[in-house]
């Protein structure tokens, strides 16, 4: 017995291994891993896209932008590059959805506070109300933390670009009036290429559980692949 082992050795050896290649192999494809859509805006409520856009179904990624947030900074997208960040339009003055949606940016910012590779960004829907002087007082008011979340202001035509070319985040298209920007209450979950990988209702704290549920998701895919 102890020859015929010896004799057959690497070839059990051998045999051994392919057979807990094989098993893996099966176990992973009866186990798949979980993976978020990247939406691109064909998948969008049509009013809520450009039209110029609005049939794009593949390689869409957020535009290039330069804003300046609470603290006079210039913002762009190279600050965001290589973060998965979370996204979102108010203005400090709106007495409705924006509160609540504030309210659970801070409750994400808390969440993901030991988290570098996360961020926030909060864009201001009526800049020209919206000044640096008063996005800080705001930002004081709810306890934003600076290297976490900026709130950005800036060029409206920038913003409202943004908004409706990247993030398909309005519903009209305005007049230029300081309220003509009608912003959903959307969170977009924008990933480290600059891609939407969710869309979540920001003023429901269900929401924000099914956002940190699929922001893990896209974090364990990163890990994955890295």
């Amino acid at each position: 017995m102890r020859s015929f082992f010896g004799r057959y050795k690497y070839f059990l050896l051998t045999l051994t291994g392919v057979s807990a290649v094989i098993l893996y192999l099966i176990y992973d494809a009866l186990d798949p891993r979980e993976v978020l859509p990247v939406y691109q805006p064909a998948d969008f409520n049509p009013e809520l896209v450009d039209p110029d856009i609005s049939h794009i179904k593949k390689y869409h990624r957020v535009a290039d932008f330069s804003l300046v947030n609470q603290n006079g900074d210039t913002i762009t997208r190279k600050d965001y590059e290589g973060h998965i960040y979370i996204a979102d339009f108010f203005f400090t003055t709106c007495p409705t959805i924006c509160p609540i949606m504030t309210e659970n940016m801070a409750y994400l910012q808390e969440e993901l506070r030991d988290q570098p590779d996360i961020l926030l960004l909060s864009h201001s829907v009526t800049p020209e109300i919206d000044s640096v002087p008063r996005l800080k007082e705001y930002a004081l008011e709810k306890g934003v933390m600076d290297e976490k979340w900026n709130l950005v202001t800036g060029d409206k035509k920038q913003i409202y670009e943004l908004a409706r070319k990247s993030y398909m985040a309005v519903k009209t298209v305005g007049d230029g009036g300081p309220f003509d920007m009608i912003h959903t209450e959307n969170f977009i979950l924008v990933d480290k290429e600059g891609r939407i990988r969710g869309t979540y209702d920001g003023t429901k704290r269900e929401d924000m559980a099914r956002l940190l549920e699929e922001l893990r998701i896209l974090q364990d895919s990163y890990a994955r692949s890295g």
